[in-house]
């Protein structure tokens, strides 16, 4: 009897471990992160290109009332960023050695961070809560 309750309780733990392990894999397929997302200023494209790597263009639009009237500040950056889990990093193309983006995918939302200066347009942040529009391959401008 003693050594059926042993069993059990090594069963009992081996499942508990493997479940806590199940319960650490934030782990993002391609479907969930492909594809053209935007937020007020800003919008994202993004197509997984294998071994943990993502083609990433942004583009960002800083509006501002002047005397003359409505006018805009506009910044631009692409890059292939790594992705380990849900986050992606990466750091634009020409831009400062301290500019890091970060991409958390959370659901149905992508979660962006930016340090840095990027060299986008003045006010111009890649950061924010960005909402996917299309699950299509986006054009990218370098094609």
């Amino acid at each position: 009897m003693r050594k059926t309750w042993k069993i059990w309780g090594l069963c009992l733990a081996a499942v508990s471990i493997v479940t806590m392990q199940a319960g650490k894999d934030t782990s993002v397929t391609a479907a969930q992160v492909n594809g053209t997302w935007q937020t007020t200023g800003g919008e994202i494209k993004i197509w997984a290109l294998g071994h943990q790597r993502l083609q990433i263009e942004f583009s960002g639009v800083y509006e501002y009332k002047t005397s003359q009237g409505p006018s805009a500040n506009t910044g631009e950056g692409s890059g292939i960023a790594t992705i380990e889990g849900d986050t992606a990093t990466f750091k634009p193309e020409g831009a400062e050695e301290e500019c890091r983006i970060t991409l958390r995918f959370t659901g149905n939302k992508l979660v962006v961070t930016q340090t840095g200066i990027c060299g986008f347009g003045h006010n111009v942040t890649a950061a924010g809560t960005y909402k996917r529009i299309s699950a299509k391959k986006p054009k990218f401008d370098a094609e």
